[in-house]
């Protein structure tokens, strides 16, 4: 199936047919869809209105660089600045990533937002894509760290998205704009990137986003087009049973399986539940390259619907909420982040 993106504060009406589109499972909002809470709970009302209350609709809320919804929500932290706790006090570390991921979610559901894709467990090795997204360079705290923020994503009733599988973090290229070739062997990836997954997967995530990154050791064709490491290893060696999702189709490191039709397809036959389609103008290409039958949502993506949310006056009259939203924004003094 695939998520798509829509242009503006509000659909538009060539947008509508989309959203009734029986391969389509929801809309990915970004920093062009949100002027405020209340807008924002007006269109995810809209979007559920016209394709139906079935639709998921997601963000990526990480925090740091990456927050969509910004003016009237808490403003987050990266993770790297919890990671940065973690090397002087490894308890105080994994209360503020549960914190972190509690209030970023309950935010999210009080809108109407079903999920955010998050946590970030790459590695925090040098890559500028990551950079402070990820939590940390060692494996081990990776994983720590992502156990516990998926802990509090559940807690605030959303699911959990690890990316972007196998290990985005320790190679040099951005992939949104150039092609990234990672030249490590099998065993080096898993002794280091796939760590984190692996552990978190125990966890019980109900989802992985692929990366658009190249290891031809193990297979010429990027991670999200690969059966190998989607059918082999995640579900195969992994045991991961939930959704797998591609990274964007727009990306320039997706480009390597040619037009967008073709992106599609290739995510579809390498094994991947959902395609993401981030930009309005390759919408209706994906949507016509998707199979003639669409089932209804498989089990794997409904399990990606939030679980029934606080309203935003419940939010802010809540006191632990009020702690928790002291202590992470606190970091952002403590770490030098903005």
């Amino acid at each position: 199936m695939l998520m798509i993106g829509v242009a503006a504060l509000e659909l538009a009406e060539h947008e509508k047919p989309w959203l009734r589109a029986p391969c389509v499972a929801g809309v990915l909002l970004f920093a062009r869809n949100y002027q405020s809470r209340e807008q924002l709970i007006a269109l995810c009302e809209s979007i559920r209105d016209v394709g139906g209350d079935h639709l998921l609709i997601a963000v990526d809320q990480e925090g740091g660089p990456v927050q969509r919804f910004r003016d009237g929500f808490t403003r987050l932290p990266p993770l790297a600045a919890i990671g940065a706790v973690y090397e002087q006090d490894a308890d105080e570390a994994i209360r503020l990533a549960e914190e972190h991921a509690w209030v970023m979610a309950s935010e999210l559901r009080a809108s109407g937002v079903d999920f955010s894709f998050a946590p970030v467990v790459d590695l925090a090795r040098g890559n500028a894509a990551i950079g402070l997204r990820a939590f940390h360079a060692d494996p081990a705290i990776a994983a720590e760290l992502g156990q516990a923020y998926v802990r509090g994503m559940h807690l605030g009733g959303i699911a959990a998205v690890l990316k972007h599988f196998p290990g985005h973090g320790s190679v040099t290229g951005d992939t949104h704009k150039v092609a990234a070739i990672d030249p490590r062997s099998l065993d080096q990836i898993r002794h280091d990137d796939l760590r984190p997954f692996a552990e978190c997967i125990e966890a019980r995530v109900e989802a992985v986003m692929m990366a658009h990154v190249t290891y031809p050791r193990v297979d010429s064709q990027p991670a999200g087009y690969s059966k190998i490491w989607i059918e082999q290893i995640l579900r195969g060696e992994l045991g991961f049973a939930g959704a797998v999702i591609s990274d964007d189709i727009s990306m320039a490191a997706a480009g390597a399986a040619g037009s967008v039709g073709k992106r599609v397809r290739a995510h579809l036959d390498a094994g991947c539940d959902l395609v993401l389609a981030c930009f309005p103008d390759v919408v209706d290409e994906a949507i016509a390259a998707m199979p003639a039958r669409t089932d209804a949502m498989p089990a794997t993506l409904a399990a990606l619907r939030g679980a029934i949310g606080p309203t935003w006056a419940g939010l802010t009259d809540n006191p632990q909420r009020d702690r928790f939203v002291a202590r992470i924004t606190a970091l952002h003094a403590d770490q030098g982040t903005a």
